[in-house]
């Protein structure tokens, strides 16, 4: 099996840093690697998140790997959207739900569609700019609230940074780049800091911000 940490670190020495996502995913699907977020339930912070009613509103899922926290969101009545940079991580969402009312696409964070921009009434962002390098990481946060509608939300969930630096990915959020979501219009509602015992990344982010 590969080291995600020596993956990652190849891109980014060749200035590709979300390069590795596709060959981790590709050489999954063959067998030979593990996705370490492919897990069978949407994220235990979002099942435990009050979401509003969906009825009459769209969402829109940032990095959604093979789809889990997309079809709890689309199963409270969102018309949800959910994208990811590797196309191989789309085929495998849209396989293993071949009949989901979510509209899987292929698309970048970093230059995501026109379209989208001030969109959606609920945005997730879940673990994905805890995987990006310090040299992307601030344009990927700005990003990411760009496709809040006005009144919708961006739930953001992460790993919480609890001591200096280290290998990565993933690279724990500190509390000032938590904070850092609050912009272009966006208004800080909450931040909660949780602890997730028995796991690597033992502390948690789960932050709320609306326009």
């Amino acid at each position: 099996m590969p080291d995600i940490s020596k993956l990652a670190a190849g891109y980014l020495s060749a200035g590709d840093p979300t390069g590795w996502f596709e060959p981790l995913y590709a050489q999954a699907e063959a067998g030979g690697a593990e996705v370490p977020w492919d897990v069978p339930e949407a994220s235990a912070h979002l099942r435990a998140f009050p979401l509003p009613p969906g009825a009459g509103r769209r969402a829109l899922v940032v990095g959604c790997g093979p789809g889990r926290d997309a079809e709890h969101i689309a199963a409270r009545g969102y018309a949800t959207t959910a994208f990811d940079i590797a196309p191989t991580a789309i085929e495998l969402a849209r396989t293993r739900h071949p009949d989901s009312p979510v509209d899987y696409v292929v698309a970048d964070l970093l230059d995501p569609p026109a379209g989208w921009r001030q969109g959606f009434d609920l945005v997730l962002e879940s673990n994905n700019v805890q995987a990006l390098p310090q040299s992307i990481r601030a344009a990927a946060i700005t990003s990411a609230g760009t496709f809040v509608a006005p009144g919708g939300t961006l739930l953001v969930l992460a790993a919480a940074a609890v001591t200096g630096g280290g290998e990565g990915p993933p690279w724990p959020l500190t509390r000032d780049e938590i904070d850092g979501f609050a912009a272009g219009g966006l208004r800080q509602v909450s931040v909660e800091q949780t602890e997730a015992p028995g796991t690597r990344l033992h502390s948690r982010w789960r932050a709320v911000f609306t326009r």
